[in-house]
């Protein structure tokens, strides 16, 4: 059995991908392991029939001066017990998708000379693939990158973000435009635990819509536990209909009920909506790393397919006018729904899955 090793970070915009591209080499008959930081124990079931380990690891940021100091030393504990693991299961290529859980894995593939990859989400490349990307054979990219891309141009496949089998199940679903005197269907959502901006901004912009507007409106929006009852009070003073929950495990249905969606610009966020569809208001969160965000979400806005709103000059009069001037458009929305899906790559997960098994098959030439 061939066995790729996956390296995965924390977060939603890491794990979605590796999931997708676990279930597809699985499907393939490829034998994949996970490897990545101590939260490894609740991937088990997000990797159905692949194998976990856990390596240390460490982020220099957000961390004490004790923590800056022990924070190389954990670093090389995670390269020396990558190596051996990479050894013990026989790995035959390496594929990285960034975030620090990422990085020691990746630099012990380097050292052992195994074929190896990363997949960069944003459309600027992130720090843990900017420290490995000269040394990988292949930088697959979700988008064309726009900043940090590697000495060698020709070594960057555009192969999209991998999705999951949800999100390609409702990709394209037809997008229904606001009718007259119809619903007014919009989504909010920051990230996968909310964000305190979007829950102070968007019920304070509704509040500043006309009031033939917000009779019609229907809003599903994801806070973070503690905003709830402050976001469900201030839609409640507005008379506006909310649905409102800390967490969504149906968000791909979610988007494709949407006609307007206001949201982050992660690269997860990005893909679903050109996937399935739907036009957004994109607020880039302003203190990511490097503002990789803001690119993610100039890509929409430059095809006319939604609109990015800078959060530091973003009031809630401006808001405002940005989703009453949406809705009153119906024919608008629909264009930007359309625009946005021209620009998907449904087939990113077998395009990544085809860069692993080159790799793969070029290690086992080498071994042979």
């Amino acid at each position: 059995m061939t066995t790729i090793v996956l390296s995965a970070g924390g977060t939603g915009g890491h794990l979605f991908p590796a999931q997708a591209l676990a279930a597809e080499l699985v499907r393939r008959g490829k034998t994949i392991v996970v490897m990545t930081d101590r939260r490894g124990s609740h991937y088990t079931t997000a990797f159905p029939g692949a194998a976990v380990e856990t390596v240390s690891s460490a982020a220099f940021s957000d961390r004490s001066v004790l923590g800056l100091l022990a924070a190389p030393f954990e670093i090389l504990a995670g390269i020396l017990q990558a190596r051996a693991k990479l050894m013990r299961v026989k790995a035959r290529a390496v594929i990285g998708f960034g975030g620090y859980p990422s990085l020691p894995v990746m630099i012990a593939a380097w050292l052992g000379r195994y074929p190896s990859a990363v997949l960069e989400q944003n459309a600027v490349t992130g720090r843990a693939n900017r420290a490995v990307m000269n040394k990988v054979r292949v930088v697959a990219a979700a988008f064309p990158i726009a900043r940090f891309a590697p000495k060698d141009r020709s070594k960057i496949a555009l192969t999209g973000n991998p999705l999951r089998p949800e999100v390609i199940a409702l990709a394209g679903r037809s997008y229904e435009p606001p009718v007259q005197s119809g619903p007014l269907r919009l989504l909010v959502f920051g990230g996968s635990q909310g964000a305190r901006a979007l829950s102070e901004l968007v019920p304070a912009a509704v509040a500043l819509l006309p009031p033939a507007m917000r009779s019609r409106l229907d809003i599903v929006q994801q806070c973070r536990p503690e905003d709830i009852a402050q976001v469900r009070a201030a839609y409640a003073d507005a008379q506006v209909k909310a649905e409102l929950a800390s967490f969504y495990h149906d968000m791909p249905a979610r988007l494709a009920w949407s006609q307007l969606v206001i949201a982050r610009a992660g690269a997860g966020t990005v893909s679903e909506l050109m996937a399935i569809g739907r036009p957004a208001i994109l607020i880039p969160l302003p203190h990511a790393l490097d503002d990789n965000q803001t690119p993610n979400a100039e890509i929409l806005a430059n095809a006319d397919a939604g609109w990015c709103a800078s959060q530091r000059t973003l009031t809630p009069e401006k808001l405002a006018g940005m989703i009453e001037r949406a809705f009153s458009d119906g024919a608008g929305l629909a264009r930007r729904a359309a625009n946005a899906h021209a620009l998907a790559r449904l087939d990113a997960v077998e395009r990544l899955a085809d860069i692993a098994e080159d790799l793969a098959r070029s290690c086992t030439r080498r071994s042979a």
